[in-house]
């Protein structure tokens, strides 16, 4: 019986508020969903307004069509990159001043969906293979992090890295680079 109210006595009460997701959370310093969305939004809207974007339009008479490949995460922390990826493809599709095409893995479900209608819908309705959108750039690009820490107090420095390569050529069309740095402080209590 002792034991029982023991155990019992030694839980933590949890508490759960739900706050507007557009509400900055920054509990750890680490990378969280404000830093992915904020870097995404900055640096699309800077990759829409740079020369690269009119010089293609301008030649190709259209927007140019995008595809995001590897964003790697380099930093000391797990950084879901899919998030950060699918926050880069919002962007640039909500700029409507690009095309974006689906990844590799979502081209490979369609496809099978393509083939399945031209077994199972009704002929009117089937979409016809060999339609898609070839990309004209790739992007590509890195998170990294810089670590510092004394007494307690901890410096995270993250530079994201992305780049708009031409398929054709190879050129790197577009190079973006975001700089975020957090200091995070711990109190500490004497007893």
């Amino acid at each position: 019986m002792v034991s029982l109210f023991f155990l019992s006595g030694c839980g933590k009460e949890k508490k759960v508020t739900r706050v507007d997701p557009g509400v900055v959370t920054d509990l750890s310093g680490r990378w969280n969903d404000t830093d992915s969305k904020l870097v995404a939004e900055t640096m699309m809207k800077e990759m829409v307004s740079r020369p690269w974007l009119d010089k293609f339009t301008g030649s190709h008479g259209r927007e140019p069509v995008v595809i995001v490949g590897t964003i790697l995460n380099k930093s000391h922390e797990h950084i879901d990159v899919g998030t950060f990826v699918t926050d880069l493809e919002r962007e640039m599709t909500n700029s409507q001043k690009v095309m974006f095409v689906a990844s590799k893995s979502e081209r490979e479900e369609v496809r099978e969906e393509r083939k399945e209608q031209a077994i199972y819908s009704r002929e009117d309705t089937q979409k016809r293979p060999g339609q898609e959108l070839g990309a004209d750039f790739m992007m590509k690009g890195t998170i990294a992090t810089i670590l510092d820490e004394s007494a307690g107090t901890k410096a995270i420095y993250y530079q994201i890295d992305l780049d708009l390569i031409d398929l054709e050529n190879n050129v790197k069309s577009w190079y973006g680079q975001k700089k975020i740095k957090k200091v995070v402080e711990r109190k500490r209590t004497l007893f």
